[in-house]
């Protein structure tokens, strides 16, 4: 089901594009307001705060997302619901639901951080930011996987020349700052939970991983894919430690922030980094909309196709708009209680229905595919 020819990608569409597609989509949910970091890491303070996501959420990023590129590469499946019943078989049903919920949370805080961002820098009504938001992520998604990934690719260029520059900046305005949050006193009553920390922000933020595998049609070969997803956890995470370890200046009174980098910006004194920084934030929440909507269109479209029915011209617009007017009424809820709350539960559905089934499942099932590949002399 849902066979697709593969290959014939050049080494930037095999090994970064997958990658580049995959930050794009987990930023907006993942730290592109930086209310996400505070959440889940900077309690922690901030050296604790860091190990956890450049030791935990890296490495599970990278090795979640290896073994899925490799298994959709050899098993020649590009949507998630292809892979999750040839991994699962019929509890793939649990995962589509599980992951419906989880897109429907994520959309949700990207229409909410949307509507504020437009408040913040021209005072508009919040409902112009979400639906400037809808109107641009619909006109993507109706134009296909060519479209969206030359635009995602393109913006996160631009996305990764604003963070490094705001990193610099920050340690221009704010260097003593950063030096003092990390050398001074850190919370000293946290334990080992700042483990639990660093999970949890991978395991929501894995429901992206599988929105991205459409990008894997590029890849000759299993072993291909798996470099390429490993790739994909740094690009994914870079610009998130990037804005962590800047906020650590505003160390502990920034966690009460709803939008830390606007706060972060205020106090630069620098109204040009503002309206540059937001409008880049801004093209972000296009990008993960864009991106979640259309793993979901294509998984039906793709369906159909394998049933021998070609979908109706209207059916990826009234879909897209479909889930966009859901999450839109899910974001009513308020950003920092979608994130809070919504998030966590997220964390544990994808932990259960997607990570343990793939690194175990998704292991024995790849080993087992190259078993029978060796035997009858074919490369996979």
């Amino acid at each position: 089901m849902g066979e697709q020819k593969t290959g014939g990608g050049n080494w930037f569409q095999k090994y970064i594009v997958p990658g580049i597609v995959f930050q794009s989509c987990v930023i907006a949910g993942g730290y592109g307001t930086g209310r996400e970091l505070i959440e889940y890491f900077m309690g922690y303070g901030p050296v604790k705060g860091t190990m956890a996501i450049c030791i935990i959420t890296l490495i599970m990023w990278s090795l979640i997302s290896a073994l899925t590129y490799c298994f959709a590469v050899v098993y020649k499946k590009f949507d998630y619901k292809s892979i999750m019943k040839e991994l699962m078989g019929p509890g793939w049903i649990v995962y589509e639901i599980s992951y419906i919920l989880v897109i429907f949370i994520i959309l949700a805080v990207i229409t909410s951080a949307a509507g504020s961002i437009l408040n913040q820098l021209f005072g508009f009504n919040n409902w112009i930011g979400i639906i400037g938001l809808a109107v641009l992520v619909f006109l993507l998604v109706i134009n296909g996987s060519d479209l969206i990934e030359k635009v995602l690719s393109a913006w996160s260029f631009i996305l990764y020349g604003v963070y490094l520059l705001f990193l610099v900046l920050a340690f221009v305005k704010f260097g003593d700052g950063i030096g003092a949050a990390f050398s001074g006193p850190q919370p000293t009553d946290v334990g080992a939970s700042w483990l639990q920390g660093g999970f949890m922000y991978s395991f929501y933020n894995m429901a992206v991983i599988l929105a991205v595998v459409y990008t894997l049609r590029h890849c000759d070969t299993g072993k291909e894919a798996f470099k390429s997803g490993i790739i994909a956890g740094f690009i994914g995470i870079i610009p998130g430690i990037i804005l962590f370890v800047a906020m650590c200046a505003f160390y502990p009174q920034i966690i009460d922030e709803e939008l830390p980098i606007a706060y972060m910006i205020d106090q630069m004194g620098m109204p040009w980094l503002q309206y540059v920084f937001q409008i880049v934030l801004f093209g972000t929440l296009i990008e993960t909309g864009s991106g979640l909507i259309y793993s979901i269109t294509d998984r039906f479209e793709t369906a159909m196709r394998v049933k021998g029915k070609e979908p109706a011209k209207w059916f990826t617009p009234v879909m897209a708009i479909a889930l966009l007017a859901l999450g839109c009424i899910i974001a009513q809820f308020g950003l920092t209680a979608l994130i809070a709350k919504g998030y966590g539960a997220a964390a544990w559905i994808m932990f259960i229905v997607y990570c343990i089934p793939m690194l175990t499942l998704g292991t024995y099932k790849i080993r087992k595919r190259y078993k029978e590949a060796r035997e009858a002399g074919e490369t996979i």
